[in-house]
């Protein structure tokens, strides 16, 4: 944990040969991460713009674009994987995350098998496969926690997701049975975006802004603790800050909540270190939160339309990211 008193950790949200290699292993020893998170739009940052996959992608051009994506992640994933094993074994963390092709968001039987397919080829057992909360992924959360395989939850927006996720989560459970080993869970609720899409709307209103995606991930965070799934944790995500209006690290110091990780670009992690102030956080009540989703109903602003346009736009942007590594890869 980085932070012991509260149990809070810090996830590194970045994947790079180079940089597992060298930094990621600093910030390890250093004890300031104990865990990492991947996505189609972070391995597009990294294969495309970074050389050190170039010699690797000559040797597989035998194979279709899909493949030689997967050879180059799963080896990634495989070296994050060692770094962070002395971590797992002493029950602090250690895990990291490859995401489902994107586009398979909505066939839950091909994402099972993909799931069960990429935790066998990675062959690690600190490796979670992520999920997202779709109606087909639901499916596929309890699937692949039945087998015993670690799930990471991506793209939770809402209240609802959360609830049927955590449906999800307790029937997989129930399929292992009692007493047996259970795997870990994270649910990553989005944060940011809300904040992005809505701050203007609410300047216009005169209502304070950079406040929606920290009560909305409050009011998720405090639905998962009070269930008490066994190996299930709240991890927020998006929790990058866009343009110069919020300090950097503005939103892990808004959410420093016990038994939560925060999964943040290196910059973000850079600067929160800097700054030092590491103050845990208790949640505000669900009576306060509910309280500003009223106001921001009576404002006129529908959290429901909110929700479904982040999903839709999240799911976008994942497929955007993984077509345009595989277009790359057949050039």
């Amino acid at each position: 944990m980085f932070l012991e008193d509260i149990k809070f950790s810090l996830w590194c949200d970045f994947v790079e040969r180079n940089f597992l290699q060298n930094g990621f292993k600093k910030l390890i020893n250093n004890g300031v991460v104990n865990g990492a998170t991947s996505n189609p739009a972070i391995f597009k940052e990294a294969i495309l713009n970074s050389s050190v996959y170039k010699e690797e992608i000559k040797k597989l051009t035998n194979l279709s674009a899909k493949e030689i994506y997967e050879e180059l992640a799963c080896e990634d994933i495989r070296l994050a994987a060692d770094i962070l094993k002395p971590l797992y074994e002493k029950g602090d963390d250690g895990f990291i995350s490859i995401e489902i092709d994107p586009r398979l968001c909505d066939d839950a039987k091909e994402s099972i098998k993909e799931g069960k397919r990429l935790y066998e080829k990675i062959g690690k057992k600190n490796v979670m496969i992520k999920v997202p909360a779709t109606k087909a992924g639901y499916e596929v959360i309890e699937e692949l926690v039945s087998m015993g395989i670690n799930v990471n939850v991506t793209l939770v927006f809402s209240p609802l997701q959360t609830k049927l996720s955590l449906q999800a989560i307790k029937r997989g459970q129930q399929k292992i049975g009692v007493g047996k080993n259970l795997p870990q869970v994270v649910i990553s609720v989005f944060v940011s975006r809300f904040d992005r899409k809505l701050d203007s709307k609410l300047l216009e209103k005169n209502i304070k802004t950079s406040l929606t995606g920290i009560f909305n991930a409050t009011k998720i965070y405090n639905m998962i603790e009070s269930q008490h799934i066994i190996n299930t944790r709240t991890l927020f995500a998006s929790t990058g800050v866009k343009g110069d209006s919020l300090q950097s690290d503005y939103y892990i110091k808004k959410l420093l909540y016990p038994n939560s990780i925060n999964t943040a670009p290196l910059k973000t992690i850079d600067l929160f270190l800097e700054a030092k102030e590491f103050t845990p956080k208790k949640p505000l009540s669900n009576d306060m939160l509910d309280e500003y989703f009223i106001v921001l109903k009576n404002q006129g602003i529908d959290m429901e339309q909110v929700y479904s346009e982040l999903l839709t736009e999240g799911i976008e942007a994942f497929k955007i990211a993984f077509d345009e590594i595989l277009n790359k890869l057949t050039m």
